[in-house]
Parts: structure tokens; C-alpha cells; sequence
């Protein structure tokens, strides 16, 4: 068959574009009849067949890069008709901190385009229109090609691509399933290691989350259901979050991947049972899949444990959905969802680091800091923090951290080292004396000659200082005095809230 831009348009005929002017004119009625009406007259030679975009977005779907889509004008329409309609419309940004304005996004009224996928090419009309009802409801892809079954296929495969995920989570929240793509850049960031576990426990739940989608063919040979459920437990702010996320990635560059589903609230309103409904329709959809329910005792209530209970393990098939369900409280939960096995098959208990994780996590903010020079950061203030933060969370860690560091940046906000004058020459004999003294500890950074004979730091710099493990008084260092000080303060703060 000769190609699709060949094929003429039959003569002494109406064309699709003047008839969709001259009928936006008058009364509406039904614009898909009238595109109907109007296609079949002027293209007699090719089948006619029509999709909704709003579950299969043609232009996307070339614009990803699976088609080549290109925008022409009618043969011998009306000169004073434009041969495409669309407008702008302003997104605000979801940030506006670092200065960003928004964006302008286009919406498509009518166009008329060449579309090639899979080596044939179609010609497509995109409609906006109305069936009577205000404001205009459909929009919708006319599609006319040589053969209808190819026509069927690009259909079927843009609407698989526009169903599917890219760069996304789906996240269940208020009735309705999202594409988030937020949560995706915070988990892809995450990495088991900079998780701080003991090494035994986080072998053991990156191999049960392998295994399982390693293992198809084995629960199947042992005829058993391919499903798995565990729970993470224990005080806030130790960990579980961070090994969700880990997780979330380490599945994601699985092959093939292993998408996340979560769960972020059951309310809705058709109720919760309808959520639980809708929550396991798209887990089996997506299977395998990771489904997280975190704070799962603020998730599954009493008066929807039973429907929820049924979902899990009743007569509908869960193959291939591994559940993940976090709570701060696990005397909360149900006995029936904590201590019941082919639910939850097993717990892993994340308790207040000890003081290896906590000298562990404190060598993370060393790792951090190093590139800051005004923060010095010896590695014996590492095991000196620890052993002060005894019962103190990862959370309630990073809380002295960063409430220590905003001190020590306001403290050189406000009293700034000078530029020049006695000012500034007292800054540098002071300098100097401190460089003197830590010479003398050995502390003070090595200097090479550069090309003109001046002293120059090496490429280590003060480095030196924060990586030495010499003798220097612990109270010399700007950061031990202000942590300390806010270690103190959130101690106090834990002792009144018990």
C-alpha cells in the first residue's frame, strides 16, 4: 500500500478540520459523531478506529520516545482556519524556597498529526469535544490507518506504557491511586550503606526480601502461595523508614524491576473496606510488587482488621506480593496480624542503636562534615559523643547534630572574622597562635611552596586537622561544646516527657 501521506483525500468533500469549525459554531450536540461522520466521507480508504485519551495518551506516548508523532495542516482547507487549537496553562511551583517560578503547561483542543509507530503510519485527529454536557467531557483519538488490528496494537501499547510507571511510586492516599514522583527521588538517594544496623540483622532482611523474589519457582514446586508479609518494630527514629526506602531501591534495580506500591492512608469516600479493595486490586496488578504499609497500626483499625484479614489470605490469589508493615507500637496491632504466620511471617525489632552504631553513626556526620573546614571533627569526638547519647535514637542523634551546627552558623553569622584593619590583624596573630599550638600537637595542616614562594595549603588542608587522632582537649573544639549543650537539652526533654 502506498504510504499513508499519499493517500489523497477524496475530492468535492468537507475536510475534518472546517467541519469541526463550522460544528463549534452552532448548537454541540455529540462531537464525536461529527468527527465520525465527517472522517468516514473524507478518508473512504482507511479504517477508522477511536481511543480515549485519558487512558491512552497518543502524543505522551510519542513524546517518550515509542513514536514519531509530527503536527500537519488539512489539503486544501480554509486559509483563515488555524490547523490546531491549544492553550496555556500556569502550574505553581511545588517549592518556591530557591526562587523557581513554575511552568507552563500546553493542552491540545484539536490537531491533526502524522503518526508513525511500528513502521506504519497513521493519521490521527485529537478531539476535544462534548457529548451535550457542559463543560466538554471527551477527548478522544481518531485514528485512521491501512489495517484496523494495527491500529489495535499501538492502542494496546501506549495504553500498557501509560498504565505503567516511570521514575514514579504509586502511592494510595484519600481513595485514589497517584503516580508520585517525589517519593521516587527520596528512595532512589537511599542506599543500605548508609543504613546503620547490626551487620547480622541487615544481611538477614536484604536475603528474606532476595530470596523471596528469587524463589518463584520453589514456592511453587512446594505448592505453596507465593506471598510473604514482615513487619518492622520497634522505638521511632531507628531506622525502619531508612531500610524501607533502601529496600524501595535496591528492588527497583532489580531485573526485571520490582515496583512499590504505598500505602499512605486507607480513608476515602466509599470507606476503608473499599480502600482495602483497591489496595490489593493494584498489588495483584503490579505482582511482583512490594507493598508498604507504614505506621500500620494507625492503618489497619479494629473495625477493618477482619476485611483486611480476608484480603491478605482469603481465597484470592496474592502470588508474587510481598508485604511490609512498620509500627513504633506493636502491642497496637491485632494478634491477629502480629502473631499470625502467611500474614506476617516474621518481625524484625529495631531497638536504640548501641554504642558501636552510635560511634557508627557518629563517623557518618564525620564523613558529612569533611569538606567544611571551619568544623573540626577529630575522630576520638566520634567515640566521646557516643558514649553521651546512651538511649538516644538515630533521630534524637541527628536532632544534636544539626541543632549543634545551626548554633555554630549563627555564632560566625554574627561575629564574622574581619577583612582588614587591627581587626583583621588580630585575627591573624590569633591565627597564627593557634596554628603555633597545634604544630606543637602535631595538629597543624602541611604547607608546600607554590611557584612564587608563598606558603599554600595542600590539597588536604585542615583535613589533617579533623581526620588526626592526636591528644587536643575534647573542650577545645567548638563542636563538642555546642552538641554537648544540646545533648543536654534533649535529655531533659526525654526525662519530662516519661
Amino acid at each position: 500500500m502506498a504510504p499513508i501521506r499519499q493517500v489523497g483525500a477524496a475530492a468535492s468533500t468537507p475536510n475534518a478540520t472546517t467541519a469541526f469549525f463550522d460544528h463549534s459554531e452552532a448548537k454541540r450536540v455529540n462531537t464525536d459523531d461529527v468527527m465520525i461522520r465527517t472522517l468516514r466521507k473524507q478518508y473512504p480508504n482507511l479504517e477508522l478506529v477511536i481511543a480515549s485519551q485519558y487512558s491512552v495518551d497518543l502524543l505522551n506516548f510519542a513524546a517518550a520516545g515509542y513514536a514519531s508523532c509530527t503536527a500537519v495542516a488539512e489539503e486544501n482547507g480554509d486559509e483563515n482556519l488555524p490547523s490546531s487549537i491549544s492553550y496555556l496553562s500556569y502550574f505553581p511551583p511545588a517549592r518556591r524556597m530557591d526562587g523557581n517560578t513554575g511552568g507552563l503547561a500546553e493542552s491540545l483542543t484539536f490537531g491533526k498529526f502524522i503518526y508513525t509507530w511500528n513502521s506504519t503510519e497513521f493519521i490521527v485527529y485529537i478531539c476535544t469535544g462534548s457529548d451535550s454536557l457542559y463543560p466538554p467531557g471527551n477527548r478522544n483519538a481518531f485514528i485512521l490507518g491501512p489495517e484496523r488490528e494495527k491500529a489495535n496494537l499501538l492502542i494496546l501499547a501506549a495504553g500498557r506504557w501509560m498504565s505503567d510507571i516511570h521514575e514514579q511510586v504509586w502511592v494510595y492516599d484519600q481513595g485514589f491511586w497517584q503516580k508520585d514522583s517525589e517519593l521516587f527521588r527520596s528512595f532512589i538517594r537511599s542506599s543500605w550503606d548508609d543504613v546503620i544496623l547490626d551487620p547480622s540483622m541487615k544481611e538477614a532482611i536484604i536475603d528474606d526480601h532476595n530470596s523471596f523474589f528469587d524463589s518463584r519457582e520453589t514456592y511453587k514446586g512446594l505448592q505453596v502461595p507465593w506471598k510473604r508479609g514482615i513487619i518492622y518494630y520497634g522505638p521511632p527514629g531507628n531506622g525502619k523508614t531508612i531500610s524501607v526506602k533502601a529496600t524501595m531501591r535496591m528492588l527497583y534495580e532489580r531485573k526485571p524491576t520490582v515496583h512499590t506500591l504505598y500505602v499512605r492512608s486507607l480513608r476515602s469516600y466509599m470507606g476503608p473496606e473499599f480502600s482495602i479493595k483497591q489496595v490489593f486490586a493494584k498489588a495483584r496488578e503490579f505482582a511482583p510488587c512490594y507493598l508498604v504499609f507504614e505506621d500500620l497500626d494507625t492503618i489497619i483499625t479494629p473495625d477493618i482488621r477482619s476485611y483486611f484479614l480476608n484480603e491478605v489470605d482469603g481465597l484470592k490469589n496474592n502470588d508474587g506480593i510481598f508485604m511490609i508493615g512498620s509500627t513504633n507500637h506493636l502491642d497496637r496491632l491485632d494478634p491477629g496480624i502480629s502473631k499470625r504466620p502467611s500474614r506476617f511471617d516474621r518481625k524484625y525489632f529495631f531497638p536504640d542503636p548501641n554504642l558501636e552504631q552510635r560511634v557508627a553513626y557518629c563517623k557518618f556526620w564525620q564523613r558529612k562534615l569533611h569538606k567544611n573546614k571551619d568544623i573540626v571533627f577529630p575522630d576520638k569526638l566520634c567515640d566521646a559523643i557516643a558514649e553521651i547519647t546512651d538511649d538516644f535514637s538515630f533521630a534524637y542523634m541527628q536532632e544534636a547534630f544539626v541543632a549543634a551546627l545551626l548554633v555554630l552558623a549563627r555564632k560566625r553569622a554574627d561575629d564574622p572574622p574581619a577583612d582588614g584593619g587591627d581587626g583583621g590583624k588580630q585575627q591573624e596573630e590569633a591565627d597564627g597562635q593557634l596554628v603555633a599550638r597545634l604544630r606543637r600537637s602535631k595538629l597543624a595542616p602541611r604547607t608546600v611552596k607554590s611557584h612564587g614562594g608563598d606558603e599554600d595549603e595542600d590539597d588536604e588542608g585542615w583535613m589533617s586537622v579533623c581526620a588526626s587522632d592526636a591528644d587536643q582537649g575534647l573542650d577545645e573544639l567548638e563542636l563538642w561544646v555546642a552538641i554537648k549543650k544540646q545533648i543536654e537539652i534533649l535529655r531533659e526533654g526525654i526525662e519530662k516527657e516519661e
